[in-house]
């Protein structure tokens, strides 16, 4: 016959490993991702501080590597109606590897200046000067080889994300998001 002591040391190893798994279990941001800290400004040279100082609680970030994930990113302004819509806050994001210096920074932002001409795009174009492998990393995303669409709000965490050209499966996805309540 076991003892009650048996028992309740049992019980108490069953309670203490429950409690450990409970702390190591991913949770939502940690699986989705977060947004890594950033002090930066929009292309209207409006100083930024991400992700606490994003437009809303959830906003929908456009994320772009390379010069040709342009379109993608068109796509998904268009097909959102982005430029004509108030009730989504928005963000163009191009994540571009650091040259390590004020002088080279500049140089990139003037040929974002030469190509994004109108104030509205500006405005909402926050270059991401950083090593884009260790964003890719932290944020939660596959690669660099793809455009990404991601739901993030003021804590950084990642609620939702989509790669690719516009479809409006997934557009609708990051709709419900986006107009989600937190609880």
């Amino acid at each position: 016959m076991k003892s009650t002591s048996s028992y309740t040391f049992a019980w108490l190893a069953a309670a203490a490993l429950a409690l450990a798994l409970a702390f190591v279990a991913p949770n939502e941001s940690s699986v989705m991702g977060q947004l890594p800290a950033f002090m930066t400004k929009t292309l209207m040279y409006k100083p930024v501080t991400l992700p606490e100082g994003l437009p809303s609680d959830r906003t929908l970030a456009l994320i772009t590597f390379k010069k040709g994930q342009r379109a993608q990113a068109e796509s998904w302004i268009q097909g959102l109606n982005l430029r004509n819509d108030p009730t989504i806050s928005w963000m163009r994001m191009p994540v571009l590897n650091d040259p390590g210096t004020p002088t080279g920074r500049s140089e990139i932002e003037n040929r974002l200046l030469q190509h994004y001409t109108d104030d509205t795009e500006r405005a909402n174009l926050v270059p991401i000067f950083t090593d884009s492998a260790n964003f890719v990393r932290a944020i939660g995303l596959n690669s660099t080889d793809q455009f990404y669409a991601v739901v993030v709000n003021r804590r950084g965490d990642v609620l939702a994300r989509v790669e690719g050209v516009f479809s409006e499966d997934k557009a609708q996805a990051l709709r419900e998001t986006l107009k989600a309540q937190n609880f």
